[in-house]
């Protein structure tokens, strides 16, 4: 490598933060899961020296805490903001939060990506598991108190949401295959917001035909 390659590298390095680091981390998450995290790589991609890493983190292990750390606290406050955005129709919060909670699926594709990375690690890793339950939790938090806004009973808010929770998930799982399209997110969108949402508002009758 020529001095000017060595210069330039290193005014790179100087230019990156943490975050540079964690998002190019994130990407190689996304696109083929934890295994696939390696320093060497991502400073390639990044074109620094392998040694700027270790201006920001302390190791392997250190990089991937930090991603998971960062992953929880967005997603946390995400929550706490669709939690936050309520009007004086509870129906139509439901409904604007499963499109929010759909879009994993679509827009965010990569988002579900990789959560269903994280996911699998959570399976051999205790701490991802963990974590994994406790942003759950909060999610789960969140369409109870909205269920419970539209229905005013307390169990039903709470098995509502189980149940629309374990829905979107395996919505998300069909809209990741190959071949799933718009036709497919909205079809799902319609089933679950018809059986789960609109027809627990008394006096309802089904939407699903129209």
């Amino acid at each position: 490598m020529t001095r000017t390659a060595v210069d330039t590298r290193k005014n790179q390095a100087a230019r990156l933060n943490r975050d540079d680091w964690l998002d190019a981390a994130y990407e190689v998450v996304a696109e083929s899961g934890f295994d696939a995290v390696r320093v060497l790589s991502i400073a390639d991609t990044l074109k620094v020296t392998r040694g700027s890493f270790y201006w920001h983190f302390i190791d392997h292990a250190d990089l991937i805490a930090a991603l998971l750390q960062r992953w929880r606290s967005r997603e946390i406050e995400a929550d706490k903001r669709l939690q936050a955005d309520a009007t004086d129709d509870p129906e139509a919060d439901l409904v604007r939060l499963l499109d929010t909670a759909l879009a994993y699926g679509g827009s965010d594709l990569k988002a579900l990506r990789f959560e269903q990375a994280l996911r699998s690690l959570g399976r051999r890793d205790p701490k991802a598991a963990e974590m994994l339950a406790e942003v759950d939790a909060v999610r789960l938090a969140v369409f109870e108190e909205k269920f419970l806004r539209l229905t005013g009973d307390t169990r039903t808010a709470s098995e509502l949401a189980a149940l629309i929770y374990l829905a979107v998930a395996g919505g998300l799982q069909a809209l990741a295959r190959p071949g799933s399209d718009d036709r497919v997110a909205a079809y799902l969108r319609r089933v679950i917001a018809d059986y789960l949402i609109h027809r627990q508002t008394p006096g309802a009758g089904s939407s699903l035909a129209t």
